[in-house]
């Protein structure tokens, strides 16, 4: 592989790049850098994970003007999610060259964001709608863009986004860079190519196929609002030394760890609107085994190095199957095994198969444990600890206390008072979860798993050699609408990013 010092970028930018921990390029980054330094349009064919985001934004940033106040680069992205990770990428590529960076997208407010494009950004990233919004209110002026980014444009396809892609394509100068990214290349993409870009380069990287080893994988089907009640009964069960959940926004994150804590779990929410300080306070607790259940966006889990995470739930299925992989990744690790557990609504389907064909493994469907079942594994929980404690021999003048004890009741009462104050019994608090948006629909692929004849039991065992109950596999049908804009998720509030604030 190439070093980032052999491309030919600029030290500032070389500075950024190594202080981000990168070394060496990845081949869709060799191929995309060498290439647009030149000033040749791009269609980039690689999948998420491969590095893309550096890959467009060293060369983009290389152009960037720091001197000129204009807008000088649009980068076009199908969801608020992707394109605050992106902003959040580029904005630490840009960081020593001074770069002024904005995020527009929907669902945050947007005199907000207009208040905002008024302290002159350099760079823009922004979904198809609300960049449009701009454009046709004209507090957005892109007449002076030098380089176009197109990210994941087939999910923009799919999303329903084409017809304000062209039209943005309209908006900006002809004489420019364009830079087109995508899993795929159907039709509508192709076309756009043939009609907004100029003799394009194609950097094609082989998708390669993700397995997880060591990694026990289920799904559980649920409507949005079973979920947490069902996540509830399945840790009263499973009873994880370490576990990972991740939401897919940073309300959810942040309303998944206070119900958890509400529930009488230990758990710590992290994303991205929080302090570095307070992320590095939360991940400290996690390893020192402080807190038991870590609740994470991808963004703010991506490099965490932990060891000893037992299980992961993705309470909410991941757009794209790398994600899925990155995620629960994060157990399973050094020979060991691992519990991942994905819960699935039924309009989500579709992402689950995309998810089996990716990682050449068909999931195993999980019956949600009813409330007795989690009293149970409870109560199974509780009979090990105290048989370990006798195991032990290590009671002292706690013998004596027992045979007083004995003198006065029932030895079968006295074992199953203890029992009962070890086990947590279950709790049905109740507890407030705003639901999300599913994911765009995607048509289920004939070929993978997820089909109804597969047959799955109650998974309970810990390592450790925590009891298990069993039971039939699970299956639900229906689903319920919701709506929302069209822009990704129905999360009400997200941070605008700028690398740098002019004083």
């Amino acid at each position: 592989m190439t070093n980032f010092s052999e491309l030919n970028i600029s030290a500032s930018t070389l500075k950024s790049v190594k202080r981000m921990g990168f070394e060496e390029a990845t081949p869709i980054q060799e191929g995309t850098i060498k290439f647009a330094l030149e000033g040749r349009d791009i269609i980039g064919q690689a999948q998420t994970g491969t590095g893309k985001t550096a890959a467009f934004g060293i060369p983009m940033i290389e152009k960037i003007d720091p001197k000129n106040p204009n807008v000088q680069a649009l980068i076009i992205a199908p969801t608020r999610e992707l394109a605050i990770q992106v902003s959040e990428e580029i904005y630490k590529i840009g960081y020593d060259k001074k770069v002024r960076l904005l995020s527009v997208y929907g669902g945050q407010e947007i005199g907000r964001q207009i208040r905002a494009l008024k302290n002159k950004p350099q760079v823009i990233v922004g979904t198809p709608g609300r960049i449009l919004d701009h454009i046709n209110r004209r507090t957005l002026k892109l007449e002076n863009v030098e380089t176009l980014i197109l990210d994941e444009a087939d999910e923009m396809l799919n999303m329903g986004f084409i017809e304000d892609i062209n039209t943005i394509l309209e908006s900006v100068p002809a004489e420019r860079q364009t830079l087109l990214f995508s899993a795929t290349m159907p039709g509508p993409i192709r076309k756009i190519a043939e009609n907004f870009m100029k003799q394009p380069e194609e950097v094609k990287i082989k998708s390669k196929e993700m397995t997880v080893e060591n990694i026990e994988q289920f799904f559980v089907k649920a409507h949005e609002r079973e979920k947490f009640d069902v996540l509830s009964r399945i840790l009263n069960v499973h009873q994880p030394e370490l576990a990972i959940v991740f939401g897919r926004t940073k309300r959810r994150v942040d309303e998944l760890a206070h119900a958890l804590s509400i529930r009488g779990y230990l758990a710590e929410g992290i994303h991205g609107d929080l302090s570095q300080a307070k992320r590095m306070s939360v991940l400290r607790q996690f390893k020192e085994n402080k807190i038991d259940i870590l609740v994470a966006t991808d963004v703010a889990a991506r490099g965490l190095d932990i060891s000893g995470v037992t299980h992961v739930y993705n309470f909410d299925i991941p757009q794209d199957p790398e994600s899925y992989v990155h995620r629960i990744g994060r157990t399973g690790r050094a020979g060991k095994s691992g519990i991942a557990v994905t819960f699935v609504t039924p309009r989500e389907m579709g992402y689950l198969r995309i998810v089996e064909d990716t990682t050449k493994k068909r999931m195993t469907p999980l019956r949600p444990p009813s409330s007795d079942e989690a009293l149970v594994g409870q109560q199974r929980l509780a009979i090990e600890s105290l048989t370990e404690i006798v195991g032990k021999n290590d009671l002292g003048d706690y013998r004596t206390l027992a045979a007083e004890m004995l003198e006065k009741f029932e030895a079968v009462d006295v074992i199953a008072a203890a029992l009962k104050s070890m086990t947590k019994e279950p709790d049905d608090t109740p507890v407030s979860i705003s639901e999300e948006r599913p994911l765009p629909a995607r048509r289920e692929r004939s070929s993978g798993g997820g089909g109804g004849g597969r047959s799955g039991g109650y998974k309970g065992n810990r390592s450790g050699g925590r009891s298990s109950s069993s039971g039939r596999g699970y299956e639900r049908s229906g689903s319920r609408r919701s709506s929302g804009p069209r822009d990704g998720s129905t999360q009400r509030s997200s941070r605008t990013r700028t690398p740098r604030r002019e004083s």
